[in-house]
């Protein structure tokens, strides 16, 4: 089995990123992990979130000229056994986010991978911002794009 990805975007979210590439340039994501916006996907213009060099990129969105997604080392360790969905919903977070101007938020929705998924990552070293400086690029496995996040996150059925 391949390894599947670690960050996924929602169609929604994918248009919305489209957008904000034409007004700003090449984008970022940086997982949150804080405190005032709760633990949202932050969008940046590329290079104006300084990576560390122990954060973690799951992934190159496949979106324009390709969006990476990072998340710090802590945090990954805390996630790494769920994918990482970025979707878009109406209204305003508390961050500097760039989609706040659009009265839209990113909002991160998670999947947990199941044993076999897991076991296929495991054979992947995770990508860190040190590597991503050396020239380290995650491997190109089909599309990032859903089109809604219940595609990636199935929401359970309720027993009535």
């Amino acid at each position: 089995m391949p390894a599947p990805n670690r960050a996924l975007v929602t169609e929604p979210a994918a248009q919305l990123l489209r957008r904000l590439a034409d007004q700003h340039g090449a984008l970022m994501f940086h997982q949150s992990g804080g405190c005032c916006d709760g633990s949202s996907p932050m969008c940046y213009p590329a290079g104006d979130f300084m990576v560390g060099d122990r954060d973690v990129l799951l992934a190159v969105l496949d979106v324009g000229d390709g969006v990476p997604v990072w998340i710090s080392g802590p945090q990954f360790d805390a996630w790494k056994h769920t994918q990482l969905v970025i979707d878009v919903v109406p209204g305003r977070g508390g961050g500097f986010s760039l989609e706040a101007p659009e009265g839209m938020r990113f909002l991160s929705r998670g999947r947990a991978f199941t044993d076999e998924e897991n076991r296929a990552l495991e054979a992947i070293a995770p990508i860190t911002g040190a590597d991503y400086e050396r020239g380290a690029r995650p491997p190109a496995n089909g599309t990032h794009v859903v089109a809604d996040a219940a595609d990636a996150c199935p929401v359970p059925l309720r027993s009535t």
